[in-house]
């Protein structure tokens, strides 16, 4: 790759962020009026388990207005993902084959899909049985609140996590189309995948039994969709010998 190449691959990049970026800002910026709002629905889950009288509380003097900003501009990249991702694929599909390319907006789509039902999954099914259960383990006499930003990230942490989690059929299908993993070595490696995902789950959720236990069995059973859906979409990791990149394909006259 020459340096004009790298230069020019540089400025598509930017360009693509940028336009990412503006998205985002465009969205933040018409849900701003109600970040007291959004905020108020985010925090929805733990204030429906806290005892009478309990309450959320801010010990950052600026918290009040930084915690409702940071939830819109969740929510505004959360809307805007599809596009996003829909960037990224972009900047990447020049140099792959043209089969290939036929998968981006399928993946996109599921992708996007996928992640927000990952995250849909944690704040409807694991938060509301987490908080009841850490409730439950409250002493008397304990009045159990939490600031609003360390609750934030913790929400935001476990909605990365189950995003991520949600994401693994089409990562998948992804390795088995490149060739690093057959459908067959994906069904022999399942009782490391099962041990995995406790293991995984023990260390990345709170230390409950119940999201514990919501995060090991969605991440062995999307594991076990994804070779399903490899199987049935019939995904080998076999290359045309006469495909080429659509970039460097020679030009008709």
């Amino acid at each position: 790759m020459n340096q004009d190449t790298f230069i020019s691959h540089l400025i598509e990049l930017r360009d693509r962020m940028l336009r990412g970026l503006l998205a985002v800002t465009i969205v933040f910026v018409c849900l701003f009026p109600w970040a007291k709002d959004l905020y108020t629905m985010l925090a929805q889950p733990l204030l429906a388990v806290l005892p009478q009288g309990g309450q959320m509380i801010a010990t950052d003097v600026v918290g009040v207005f930084l915690v409702p900003l940071k939830v819109t501009a969740l929510v505004a990249v959360m809307i805007t993902m599809p596009y996003l991702l829909y960037q990224m694929w972009a900047f990447v599909a020049p140099g792959l084959y043209a089969h290939e390319k036929r998968l981006v907006l399928p993946l996109v789509f599921t992708s996007s899909i996928l992640f927000l039902a990952g995250m849909s999954f944690a704040y409807f099914v694991v938060f509301p049985l987490a908080f009841k259960v850490l409730a439950s383990f409250a002493p008397d006499g304990v009045a159990w609140m939490t600031d609003i930003d360390k609750y934030f990230s913790f929400v935001l942490g476990m909605f990365v996590v189950f995003g991520v989690t949600f994401e693994i059929p089409v990562a998948v299908i992804l390795l088995v189309r490149m060739g690093v993993v057959t459908v067959e070595q994906l069904i022999e490696a399942r009782p490391y995948v099962i041990v995995g995902a406790f293991v995984v789950a023990a260390v990345l959720t709170p230390p409950d039994v119940v999201s514990q236990l919501l995060l090991a069995f969605p991440l062995w059973l999307l594991y076990e969709l994804g070779i399903i859906a490899a199987r049935v979409l019939g995904v080998t990791a076999q290359q045309p010998a006469a495909e080429v990149p659509a970039d460097s394909a020679p030009k008709q006259d």
